[in-house]
């Protein structure tokens, strides 16, 4: 009984944590309706932290955002990280250790969303934001 309890709260929390990530990522595809966005994400195992990226490039290659989740609880929220807004994607490719030594985990999720971005901005992806219109509901 105990366990099947703490099934259902967890079950819950993943539930809050993936609808604010949608929330945020349909918030940012339509404020930002040019240019790139790309995600990543790092699995935490154990001691280690689990991270969430998403990364929005201007058309100009400069990062217009930079939104991190990170944490081992389903209560985490997304963080705006001001500071790196307007460092070109070359930059960023080059440096995506931001947050430091560490935290190897926002470190991976970023590098994925430039990855990500690179993969869109060549034609071998399509972009998110149609992705994102393709599979949702029609009104």
């Amino acid at each position: 009984m105990l366990l099947a309890l703490v099934w259902a709260l967890q079950s819950y929390g993943v539930w809050l944590q993936m609808r604010h990530y949608s929330d945020v990522f349909k918030g940012i595809t339509q404020k930002f309706t040019d240019g790139y966005v790309g995600t990543g994400a790092f699995h935490g195992r154990f001691l280690k932290k689990g991270a969430i990226a998403i990364v929005v490039i201007a058309p100009d290659l400069t990062v217009r955002r930079i939104l991190t989740m990170s944490g081992r609880s389903v209560f985490a929220k997304f963080v705006r990280h001001e500071e790196f807004e307007g460092m070109t994607l070359d930059r960023l490719r080059a440096e995506p250790a931001l947050f430091g030594p560490d935290a190897p985990g926002l470190t991976a999720a970023i590098t994925q969303a430039v990855a990500q971005i690179d993969r869109t901005r060549s034609g071998d992806e399509p972009p998110l934001r149609e992705s994102l219109v393709a599979t949702s509901p029609q009104t």
